[in-house]
């Protein structure tokens, strides 16, 4: 299961119309905190396979959608269902703190 990077160009068909849930980790190439979540993030996203979306938003490359969501500081996960941010997590999260993101 690869992680999906996402643009301002595929935004829409990746994340607002996914028929499944879609977790977006924003995240910046020299954000250390965002290096220590991102293998976190790998195993969620080996574990639950094709029923939810892994993907990442590199805030230096796409500020207009870090604008968009209000994001302020990273990494930030922000979770999507039915093409809707329904839950945020701001910080580096464990393991089941991110499952239970899915999860909410």
């Amino acid at each position: 299961m690869s992680v999906l990077e996402i643009t301002k160009d595929n935004f829409k068909s990746e994340v607002t119309e996914s028929s499944k849930p879609v977790l977006i980790d924003f995240w910046a190439v020299w954000c250390g905190p965002c290096k220590m979540i991102a293998p976190v993030i790998d195993e969620v996203a080996e574990e639950y396979g094709e029923d939810v979306k892994f993907c990442k938003v590199n805030i230096d490359e796409e500020m207009d959608l870090a604008q968009q969501f209000g994001i302020r500081s990273i990494p930030t996960l922000v979770l999507f269902k039915g093409g809707e941010a329904v839950e945020t997590s701001v910080g580096v999260v464990g393991k089941a703190d991110i499952i239970k993101l899915i999860n909410s």
